[in-house]
């Protein structure tokens, strides 16, 4: 009789538990699901607001290089920031000083931050606004990657001696290594086995390109975006191994 009243006891704290148990599940699930809706409400309504869709960004953090109108800072990872107008005291001084400001961000141009507001940080630890963008920037000037890819043909195999290499293009790249002379600019063009090949003769480089090129100090070789002009007439060309003239219009490492 002892071990009947026992199993039913037992029988009736499991019945009772478990009903409990599924108390308590469904309104976890319940607690959830309404936590669930509310999030998804707020990601709709993010996803819908003016703010978004402005592309307001704020960066804070040590610019490296400042060069025309551009700053590199790598905590702004992904951007290059624009500036656009005129910074009070030059863009150069805010080389090696600790900023913080705010960029809009474009989607037909990921890669570019333009800078509304840059504030520097002083001797105190206060920060002074030293640049408030007053003008619009011309995005067609920068050259996006689906450009790089469509309008940029790669030259390979190239030689001083083999003009059929360049002649006919307009527009390509090359992966070479720029020479600044007292006199003269050259890109280094080197063969398989790493001897050099040619040269091209660098009648001017775009600022941006100057500025990647100051971005990455610790490369020597880079892949150029050239303008292509008037080959080397053949006397000096095989005495110089000086192919062709070129306009640098970007250069990066791919």
């Amino acid at each position: 009789m002892a071990i009947r009243q026992q199993i039913t006891l037992n029988r009736s704290y499991f019945k009772k538990s478990a009903h409990i148990l599924g108390l308590f599940l469904l309104a976890s699930f319940l607690i959830l699901s309404s936590v669930s809706c509310q999030k998804s409400g707020e990601t709709e309504e993010s996803e819908e607001s003016p703010d978004a869709k402005e592309g307001i960004i704020e960066f804070t953090g040590t610019v490296k290089v400042a060069h025309d109108r551009f700053i590199y800072m790598p905590e702004a990872s992904g951007f290059d920031i624009v500036v656009q107008g005129e910074v009070a005291g030059g863009i150069e001084e805010l080389e090696g000083k600790e900023v913080r400001g705010q960029g809009a961000f474009s989607p037909e141009m990921p890669a570019i931050l333009v800078a509304d507001t840059i504030e520097v940080k002083d001797e105190t630890g206060e920060y002074q606004n030293v640049f408030t963008r007053s003008e619009e920037v011309d995005y067609s000037e920068f050259i996006d990657m689906k450009s790089r890819d469509v309008q940029f043909p790669t030259l390979e195999d190239l030689s001083y001696d083999k003009k059929v290499g360049w002649e006919g293009k307009e527009k390509a790249k090359v992966y070479g290594k720029l020479e600044k002379g007292e006199e003269k600019t050259s890109i280094i063009i080197f063969d398989d086995k790493d001897r050099k090949a040619g040269s091209i003769i660098v009648d001017s480089i775009d600022e941006f390109a100057e500025f990647y090129i100051q971005k990455l100090p610790l490369f020597d070789k880079f892949w150029f975006y050239l303008d292509i002009k008037e080959t080397v007439d053949w006397k000096e060309r095989r005495r110089t191994r000086e192919m062709f003239h070129a306009d640098i219009l970007f250069a990066g490492l791919y």
